[in-house]
């Protein structure tokens, strides 16, 4: 990913914010001729294993994305985060261009096809409670009878991937003016569309950084 200094992110803790918060990413691996492949899959993110924490996943049997996994061979996740639209009538300078405001995370990684029983199933009620905590009435997986559940995990495949090394570009507006930040960010919080709210949160922060 082509990361400009001004837009680099490497702070853990803010990447593995990101992470957590827009969980549904893209995984990216290689078949033996080189062709890549990809699925967009729920992931749960372990920040606690050193060093940059570890990510959990399944995919169905008949995807044959987890054959390509092989020892020694990264795949790559793509996390996106919120992203808007900037006109450049927020601007100040008249010779200016649209963008695109945008924060991503891209994290490479080695696999492990998860074939313990007990581990894939640690996993599957982990990635259930971790989307069920938004409800006050919570569904949890061992409601359902054990021969169904048996049934439906020997249709999937589990896997954890070690990351090896974080990405992290949160374009926010620091290439422009104090004051045009300033305006970017008041723009978009004043929008009904809480994607654009959050983008403009982040412009105010990364123009507090920046002073």
């Amino acid at each position: 990913m082509y990361i400009p200094k001004h837009f680099s992110e490497d702070d853990l803790a803010t990447l593995h914010t990101l992470m957590r918060d827009y969980s549904f990413a893209t995984l990216i691996s290689s078949q033996d001729d080189g062709v890549p492949v990809a699925t967009p899959l729920p992931f749960v993110v372990d920040t606690h294993t050193a060093p940059y924490g570890r990510l959990y996943a399944h995919m169905a049997l008949g995807n044959s994305q987890w054959r390509t996994f092989k020892p020694g061979r990264e795949v790559l996740v793509i996390f996106q985060g919120p992203h808007a639209y900037i006109t450049p009538s927020w601007y100040e300078e008249p010779l200016s261009v649209p963008t695109w405001d945008y924060a991503t995370v891209h994290a490479y990684g080695l696999p492990r096809v998860i074939e313990d029983h007990k581990e894939l199933y640690r996993h599957l009620k982990s990635l259930v409670e971790q989307h069920e905590r938004q409800f006050e009435e919570q569904w949890r997986l061992d409601s359902l009878p054990d021969e169904y559940i048996e049934k439906m995990m020997r249709g999937v495949v589990g896997f954890e991937i070690e990351i090896t090394r974080l990405q992290g570009k949160f374009k926010m507006s620091q290439n422009r003016s104090e004051s045009e930040r300033a305006r970017v960010s008041q723009e978009l919080r004043a929008s009904q569309n809480p994607i654009l709210c959050e983008v403009g949160e982040l412009v105010a922060g990364v123009r507090k950084r920046a002073e």
